[in-house]
């Protein structure tokens, strides 16, 4: 069966938090209960109503911090959680309204992943390893995204929302060559792919304004143009499209130590590069997109995520790759030789595009 999903609604715009009041009596919120961390909270939080109850998120997405929240909201009756802040945080927060069966508002503070429409939960451990995806049983009731707050945060977390959306195009189109199945467990419907397409197309057209935009903090068209694309069109693209080794190789990557501190959309980004390596292209192509990365200002070796991986590094994320669960998402199997030879040839194109 084909299948696709969505979240409840989508409002983005400058001044949508505005709206969250009236938002939360059209859900029939009674009990609504924030979660945030210190830092978004003392940045965004003056805009919400002073009423609202809150729980403190402390940093790391993890089945023991999920447990501890829902505790929490349990004892506020909670039956709407909000979720503002960015991937980790809401997250947590999915996790909590999965585990007590509340509703789910999502307020992103920055653009820097496609988690926000997704009822995907990403878990990690105290290392900041992933390991484990568990799924809400419906999308969120609503995705709210105040392009005003996003435009105030740092500019790499909006570059990262490119570098995460930039690999959805070929993601998708491997996980329908392959008959892989989406996070729904169906075929990716038609649909799927055409969102994914027009994401990256939205990407070309406009990220370079939009990135000048975001470091003078304003909001243009083109910025809400390349914030739907990395919000609501990657989102909804990698979730009933499906994924591939983009994003398989992340089972590897956030294994090194070194590269903790790398986002999740710049580990992507490269891994966009890795898996072109990896498909039936040309070489002009595999620079093109190099080249088209390196204009961005995202990753294109393991150098830029934060250390040089040697041989057996490379041979470690490969076998660790090969874990993931849409490993299989490719017109041909992979072997763990194969994601190497990829990683090793992928170094090599991104540092002649730095050079170059």
């Amino acid at each position: 069966m084909r299948i696709i999903g969505f979240p409840g609604r989508y409002v983005q715009g400058p001044g949508a938090l505005k709206s969250l009041p009236d938002m939360l009596t059209e859900l029939g919120a009674q009990r609504p209960v924030l979660v945030s961390d210190d830092i978004v909270q003392a940045a965004v939080g003056p805009q919400l109503p002073p009423s609202l109850p809150r729980l403190r998120f402390g940093g790391e997405c993890t089945r023991e911090a999920v447990a501890d929240l829902a505790g929490q909201a349990v004892a506020l009756e909670a039956d709407t959680l909000i979720a503002l802040g960015g991937g980790k945080t809401i997250d947590t927060a999915k996790g909590v309204a999965r585990t007590l069966g509340t509703r789910l508002v999502i307020v992103p503070s920055v653009a820097s992943n496609d988690s926000p429409t997704s009822r995907l939960i990403v878990l990690y451990d105290d290392a900041h390893r992933l390991v484990a995806v568990d799924y809400l049983a419906r999308n969120p009731d609503l995705v709210l995204v105040d392009t005003e707050v996003i435009v105030q945060a740092p500019l790499r977390f909006f570059r990262a929302g490119i570098g995460d959306a930039v690999s959805k195009r070929y993601e998708a189109r491997q996980c329908a060559l392959s008959g892989g199945k989406n996070f729904f467990g169906g075929r990716p419907p038609d649909v799927a792919l055409v969102m994914a397409e027009r994401c990256h197309a939205a990407l070309a057209q406009y990220a370079p304004a939009a990135l000048a935009a975001v470091s003078r903090k304003e909001v243009t068209l083109e910025v809400e143009a390349v914030i739907e694309a990395t919000v609501l069109l990657s989102g909804l693209a990698f979730e009933s499209g499906g994924l591939s080794l983009s994003h398989a190789l992340l089972r590897g990557l956030t294994a090194i130590p070194a590269l903790a501190e790398a986002l999740h959309g710049e580990m992507v980004a490269y891994g966009s590069l890795v898996q072109l390596c990896l498909e039936a292209r040309s070489d002009e192509e595999r620079r093109a997109h190099a080249s088209w990365l390196v204009g961005l200002g995202l990753p294109v070796t393991a150098a830029q995520l934060g250390a040089r991986l040697s041989a057996t590094e490379q041979q470690q994320v490969a076998e660790l790759t090969m874990n993931a669960p849409y490993i299989g998402h490719f017109e041909r199997p992979l072997t763990a030789a194969d994601i190497a030879q990829a990683i090793n040839a992928a170094e090599q194109i991104g540092q002649t595009a730095l050079v170059g």
